[in-house]
């Protein structure tokens, strides 16, 4: 049993350098080799510790956001989607909308990518340690409702909203909201408002928004007022991607598309 070395990782252990043990001794036999002085190694050292804890929040930030899959920008088949704006949209994975807390509104039919880039979008941001979070619209705001009936509204709302610098809400519009669901989902945007990024996706074009938040029309542009206010609004046309093949084939018409 090598001693110093046992020394060596447990004092890493109690400092929490948890990639020095295992990287130091390649760092020092490359450090010998280039006959590299001390404050070389050290440097190097402490390089591979930084990128190791990256690789642990990138990670630890991607569990968190909840995404049911992971998507990328690369993933995305522009050619199938001929319609949508690539230049804009790549300009959005700088992330800079994040910096000056501005929204992203993807607005389209079913099956046209939107969750896609929303999710991709939001993963870029956690691979750029930006702490994020995906939901869908449905199930945010019966989290919210149950937190109201419950009295922990204010703690949901702070834990599971607020904690955020990128929100990322799927299918707005996709289940109607009823009077207290509708509230709920304003106060979201409230909150968040000039204080966090929101993305949002929807089927519904802008000025049909109010059907999805029981018919109330006050409440809606009160909403969008906030929403639209500092946002990128992306409207994507086309046919639904994964339904392609089966068009293809004569199984589905053009308005068979059901998935977002």
């Amino acid at each position: 049993m090598d001693i110093q070395a046992e020394r060596i990782r447990a004092s890493c252990e109690l400092l929490g350098l948890d990639r020095v043990p295992e990287i130091y001794p390649v760092i020092a036999e490359a450090a010998i080799k280039a006959e590299q002085g001390f404050a070389d190694f050290l440097e190097a050292l402490l390089k591979e510790e930084v990128i190791g804890r990256q690789q642990r929040s990138r990670t630890v930030l991607t569990r968190l956001a909840g995404f049911p899959v992971i998507k990328t920008f690369d993933s995305f088949d522009f050619k199938f989607a001929s319609d949508i704006p690539k230049a804009r949209i790549q300009e959005l994975f700088s992330l800079a909308f994040v910096e000056r807390t501005e929204n992203i509104m993807l607005l389209g039919p079913s099956g046209v990518g939107k969750t896609h880039l929303a999710i991709a979008l939001g993963y870029a941001a956690t691979q750029a340690g930006i702490k994020t979070r995906f939901v869908s619209a449905a199930d945010l705001a019966l989290q919210l409702a149950a937190a109201q009936r419950q009295g922990r509204l204010n703690e949901v709302m702070k834990r599971n909203v607020l904690a955020y610098r990128l929100l990322v809400i799927d299918e707005i519009g996709y289940l109607p909201f009823g009077r207290e669901e509708s509230n709920l989902f304003f106060q979201v945007i409230a909150k968040r408002y000039e204080k966090g990024s929101v993305i949002v996706t929807s089927n519904l074009p802008v000025g049909q928004w109010g059907t999805a938040f029981n018919g109330d029309d006050t409440l809606t542009a009160a909403l969008l007022d906030r929403l639209l206010h500092h946002a990128h609004i992306i409207q994507i046309k086309g046919d639904s991607y994964r339904l392609k093949d089966k068009k293809k084939a004569g199984f589905v018409g053009t308005q068979g598309a059901t998935n977002n």
